[in-house]
């Protein structure tokens, strides 16, 4: 058994450490490490001027709110806590693609310092991860870290393993992960999900996110065979596909028979399926979202969903009514690798009205202050509850066309009206 009493550290030494670096990395979702968070929180003071990195909060902290002149709070996709921030211009948002986040993290951070959380060491010196593999692993043997160890972080296996040596110090606090709540399948997503789940082939391999209309879509594919994963975010949906057979990726060019990920949030459930679960590789998020490597699979499904589309079939995906929400992801990542593979699909989904079917998403142009996520150039699949609007290859005329005949109903003679008035239609 190795020795690990030497980097086991208490919470002030864990403070100490912290305090001697400019750039903290954070790890995502439930990588995060809520003990050694909440004592940057709770000690501000011993920081001059630092800088805390980190996709997708799982709390809110005061520094995150800016309440600390010395700490500054910088997201690279917002969750419901530095989305506030953002909007009160108290926290900063880069603009990314989530498959460079490593590299972007390199240039941006002198000399950074990582924070995670980790499941307890094995008897071979080493530490999983867990949940998480995305930008962290990246910094494994090349910069410090500080790890929370957590009896309830699962062990994976990939590359997100981290040996004792590799690391300054840890501390000891077991506390439950964040878990989703469960998203009810309505109608209106299963209606959706039958469009996309009809020209899912067996033998593809997926790309799903989270969400009703995920959720529809994997229970309709009870019946396919050899359908492989390799996705950015895993999600319990798969979880019941692996079970019935669904999930063999046997026909997967790369990784064959695995499940591949960067990132898993979802329920207890699922955090018990992945412990120790052979299938899976967790793996560095410059790896899984590099277009390069998504498009060697030949028959690669991407689902993703998006909150406006305009006659160009421009993709708002990071904002809502032009106010920012989120940021971009992995869907440009999984959008550009569907295109460049044999036989790619991708699908971008949302519901046709909002406000209670008050205002259409599909529009003649963008809201304004609107952000394109997918462009125009990479569009692939326009899914809505009443059908399906295939862009690629398409003229401006045919899509708008197309997008006017999945609108909700009620929208469509205006939708038709405005067309005309841009010189889209005659």
């Amino acid at each position: 058994m190795i020795n690990n009493n030497t980097k086991e550290k208490s919470p002030s030494e864990i403070l100490s450490i912290l305090s001697n670096y400019k750039d903290i990395i954070v790890g995502m979702a439930n990588g995060e490490p809520d003990t050694i968070l909440n004592m940057i929180d709770e000690h501000p003071n011993a920081f001059s001027e630092v800088k805390i990195h980190q996709m997708l909060e799982m709390k809110s902290r005061r520094y995150i709110q800016g309440d600390f002149p010395s700490i500054r709070y910088v997201s690279y996709f917002m969750g419901a806590h530095s989305r506030k921030a953002f909007a009160n211009g108290k926290c900063d948002l880069i603009p990314n693609h989530f498959h460079q986040m490593p590299q972007l993290l390199d240039s941006i951070c002198q000399k950074p310092i990582i924070v995670c959380q980790a499941s307890p060491m094995d008897e071979e010196g080493y530490f999983s991860l867990g949940t998480e593999a995305d930008y962290v692993v990246h910094f494994i043997g090349k910069a410090p870290f500080v790890i929370q160890v957590n009896k309830h972080v699962p062990k994976t296996n990939g590359t997100n393993k981290i040996h004792l040596s590799q690391i300054e110090g840890f501390i000891q606090e077991d506390q439950p992960l964040h878990e989703l709540p469960t998203i009810p399948v309505r109608d209106i997503d299963q209606k959706i999900a039958e469009y996309v789940a009809e020209r899912i082939d067996n033998g593809s391999t997926l790309q799903v996110g989270i969400g009703g209309i995920p959720n529809a879509v994997v229970s309709l594919l009870s019946n396919h065979r050899e359908i492989g994963i390799h996705t950015e975010m895993l999600t319990d949906g798969v979880i019941d596909l692996v079970q019935q057979g669904v999930v063999t990726g046997t026909k997967k060019k790369t990784h064959p028979e695995k499940i591949i990920a960067t990132f898993a949030l979802g329920s207890k459930k699922l955090y018990d399926f992945i412990d120790g679960n052979k299938q899976l590789k967790m793996l560095s998020v410059d790896q899984v979202n590099d277009p390069r490597n998504i498009a060697q699979e030949d028959n690669m499904v991407a689902i993703n969903s998006t909150t406006e589309v305009d006659f160009y079939g421009q993709c708002a995906s990071e904002t809502v009514a032009g106010k920012y929400y989120s940021s971009t992801g992995g869907q440009v990542d999984f959008g550009t690798g569907v295109r460049f593979a044999k036989n790619g699909k991708g699908f971008i989904c949302l519901y046709s009205t909002a406000k209670n079917d008050t205002i259409s998403r599909i529009k003649p142009i963008l809201a304004p202050g609107s952000v394109v996520t997918t462009s125009k150039n990479d569009v692939d699949y326009i899914v809505t509850e009443y059908g399906i609007a295939h862009m690629r290859g398409k003229s401006i005329f045919d899509r708008t066309k197309a997008l006017i005949d999945i609108a909700h109903p009620k929208f469509r003679e205006e939708l038709e009206f405005e067309a005309k008035k841009l010189g889209f239609l005659i």
